[in-house]
């Protein structure tokens, strides 16, 4: 007949022997401990965590421990799940021996797959940002390559916006036309235009002042009619000479 409650003390001792720093008895009756499972460093020295629960059934380790995740940092939920279903499988498979270790350990090791992952995806994402940068510096020099469907979609769009400019100048043209007044408006809009043309004479004449002097000794100049010089020939510059 076997003596669980022997079995399970023994490896209580073994498992605080290999893991002292980790591991924390929570209850006695029925046996219930943590420990404290840490990923190594990664690239950047990050690391996963997770604090691992365990509580003896009456019958083991013929029957599967209890266990739960008592504590995580740095774990996603996909993650949780993942470790749990591993627990899951590696009691199923330890059934009949005593498991605690190889149930750690199996944890111990996807944890460090997981920083790998997190490291690859890193990896992954700065290589995709590299490339969208790439990308957009090509599309920045070389444009958008032009197919039929997009110049007939630029096309369209450009025709509706000139459509737009020339109705919107054709509609101020003719706001203007209407508001510009004919010759005859003016006139019947202004009546000052009607006098406006005598006014000035009246007072451009009351302005001008004429000197008589200058006329006076006109009368005393004596002035020749070329035309009555028998001698003189228009077509001859020198003919109105005298010697």
């Amino acid at each position: 007949m076997t003596d669980y409650g022997e079995e399970q003390r023994n490896e209580l001792e073994a498992l605080e022997s290999i893991y002292p720093d980790s591991f924390t008895v929570l209850s006695e009756n029925p046996p219930s401990f943590t420990i404290t499972v840490t990923s190594e460093a990664g690239e950047n020295d990050e690391t996963v965590q997770t604090t691992l629960k365990f509580t003896y059934s009456e019958k083991y380790p013929d029957e599967a421990p209890l266990y739960e995740i008592f504590s995580q940092e740095n774990l996603e939920d996909s993650d949780v799940s993942d470790i749990l279903k591993l627990l899951a499988l590696q009691a199923e498979e330890n059934l009949g021996m005593v498991m605690i270790f190889t149930l750690v350990t199996a944890v111990q090791e996807k944890l460090n797959e997981i920083v790998d992952q997190i490291k690859t995806r890193r990896e992954e994402e700065k290589k995709q940002k590299e490339k969208e940068a790439e990308e957009a510096e090509k599309q920045l020099f070389h444009g958008t390559p032009v197919t039929i469907e997009n110049f007939l979609s630029w096309k369209a769009k450009f025709d509706a916006e000139l459509m737009e400019i020339k109705k919107k100048r054709m509609k101020e043209e003719e706001q203007a036309g209407k508001n510009k007044l004919s010759g005859k408006q003016l006139f019947e809009t202004d009546h000052n235009l009607d006098t406006s043309d005598i006014q000035f004479l009246e007072d451009a004449g009351n302005n001008v002042e004429v000197d008589e002097s200058l006329f006076q000794e006109m009368d005393d100049l004596e002035l020749e009619d070329d035309e009555d010089d028998p001698d003189y020939n228009p077509a001859d510059p020198e003919s109105d000479l005298t010697d």
